[in-house]
């Protein structure tokens, strides 16, 4: 069964409905992306495997428990994704990092890769994918189809919104990978764009249009 979570945190929620209002500043809108992001890292890591480490605290020896951050790695859907890296590495700052460019086609809404780069050793890394929105799912769905072929440990997707299409049609193709967000919303314009959604959150991240 495709796993879909819904971060439903009151402190995601507050931060969600300021990000929603078109009166919110691009500054504003930047440092809200992260917040959120941080508190998404926050779920999407907790079922991340513990390594033993020998420790000496200021009373004793003792065998602690850390996470290996250099087998994670974020990957950002340029550009938006870029908005909800800085706030998950703000968490596991040794994570490695991957890009991947890919553009929606305004007229066919086709999704268009122009840059990959990954870290090496992909295949003893668990990747997790963030890009602010799951819309049509095809950036998505485009952005999988192409990390699978360096096969990772494991892939997780992350977005702030997703529309039901989005994810009906990104777990069609990708049944195998978890979506994690922090809202879903019912519809897609005509333009593909979700609705009621947040807007372009590239262009409300950089103050572009």
């Amino acid at each position: 069964m495709p796993e879909l979570h819904v971060i439903d945190h009151p402190l995601i929620t507050h931060k969600m409905t300021l990000m929603r209002k078109k009166q919110t500043c691009t500054g504003q809108f930047r440092a809200l992306v992260q917040e959120v992001s941080m508190l998404l890292a926050y779920e999407v890591t907790r079922d991340f495997p513990l390594s033993p480490l020998p420790i000496e605290t200021p009373l004793e020896k003792m065998t602690a428990y850390v996470l290996d951050g250099k087998k994670t790695v974020f990957v950002s859907i340029l550009r938006a994704g870029n908005g909800i890296l800085d706030g998950m590495l703000r968490i596991l700052p040794s994570a490695r990092v991957g890009h991947i460019g890919i553009y929606r086609d305004p007229k066919t809404l086709v999704a268009v890769e122009y840059y990959f780069k990954m870290p090496p050793n992909m295949e003893s890394r668990n990747v997790i994918i963030v890009d602010p929105m799951l819309a049509t799912g095809h950036s998505a769905i485009a952005a999988v189809d192409r990390l699978n072929e360096t096969r990772p440990r494991s892939t997780k997707f992350v977005c702030l919104v997703a529309s039901k299409d989005g994810v009906a049609s990104f777990h069609e193709n990708h049944p195998d990978v978890p979506i994690y967000t922090a809202a879903v919303d019912d519809e897609l314009n005509e333009k593909g764009y979700i609705v009621p959604g947040l807007g372009d959150a590239g262009d409300r991240l950089y103050g572009t249009r």
